[in-house]
């Protein structure tokens, strides 16, 4: 039997909101943006349309390559690690042996609950060189103080500020996973004499994949758009952040204090062409491993 006209006509109206905000908030800046990439502010003539020169120049620009290689080696560094924690924690309080495992759960989660301004601005204090804790101890201990802000240490600097921000945030995500496995894995396994270790291993570790996947593709976005902690340490470290630090740091840069906005814009869709790139990479990857 038909289905009467208003239960036909409800999901249109239900997904029009969204839709209507999609296209204002997401769809319509994209379009002016990529509009914007296909011009340029000359001195004599005013804007002029130059086709893909933008893109062209983009391609060849250092301190853009620069700044992508420089989040990518982020990434490399970072994630993993990141990862490796937040499984840790999830199968942790997943088999109950924890006590107080409630106070453990919201403990981890909390940073992700700072905003990033206020934990750059936290972490930067810590890492001072002349005012934070790590170097008034390393001096009350006569040993030389560690310079967490050099060149040699930032990459490590930041990706410790975002991996105490987001392991909390990749732990709930694993923890949830968890949760949905059926005991019945559990019990079949521990009947065939598995212990806690070959269960964990075996068992829960595969039931993960889909939800590491996930949290993947979440850093690939989230690392090659680094901005807030790079743009707030510049302060205390402008010698060593640079504008050009980060692809994002340096479309910012050239928007708002080079006034380069339609090159800006190019940059941009450069850098989401590259995340979307590397995240069908990362599935890429995960799907032909899965392929036997």
């Amino acid at each position: 039997m038909a289905a009467p006209r208003r239960t036909r006509s409800a999901g249109p109206l239900f997904v029009a909101p969204f839709m209507i905000l999609f296209l204002l908030l997401f769809l319509t800046p994209l379009g002016y943006a990529a509009y914007l990439s296909l011009f340029q502010e000359r001195l004599i003539g005013g804007t002029a349309f130059v086709g893909l020169d933008n893109y062209v120049q983009a391609l060849g620009d250092s301190q853009l390559l620069h700044g992508v290689g420089r989040v990518a080696l982020f990434f490399v560094l970072q994630v993993p690690v990141m990862l490796a924690l937040a499984v840790l924690f999830a199968l942790a309080l997943d088999s109950g042996l924890l006590r107080l495992a409630r106070v453990i759960r919201l403990g981890v989660f909390v940073p992700y609950a700072v905003p990033s301004v206020v934990a750059a601005l936290m972490w930067g204090y810590l890492y001072g060189p002349d005012f934070g804790p790590f170097a008034q101890f390393a001096r009350e201990l006569s040993l030389p103080v560690p310079d967490f802000l050099s060149d040699t240490w930032m990459l490590g600097s930041l990706a410790n500020i975002v991996t105490w921000e987001f392991t909390g945030y990749n732990m709930i995500i694993l923890y949830a996973a968890l949760r949905t496995v059926p005991t019945e894995l559990y019990e079949a396994a521990a009947m065939d004499g598995a212990g806690a270790w070959r269960i964990a291993w075996s068992v829960k570790l595969p039931a993960l994949r889909p939800a590491l996947l996930l949290c993947l593709l979440f850093s690939v976005i989230g690392s090659f758009q680094l901005f807030n902690e790079p743009n707030l340490l510049t302060k205390i470290a402008p010698d060593v952040i640079t504008s050009d630090y980060t692809a994002n740091l340096y479309a910012y840069s050239l928007a708002f204090t080079g006034q380069q906005v339609n090159y800006a814009a190019t940059v941009s869709f450069l850098l989401g062409l590259v995340i979307v790139i590397a995240s069908y990479a990362v599935l890429l990857t995960a799907n032909r491993r899965r392929t036997p």
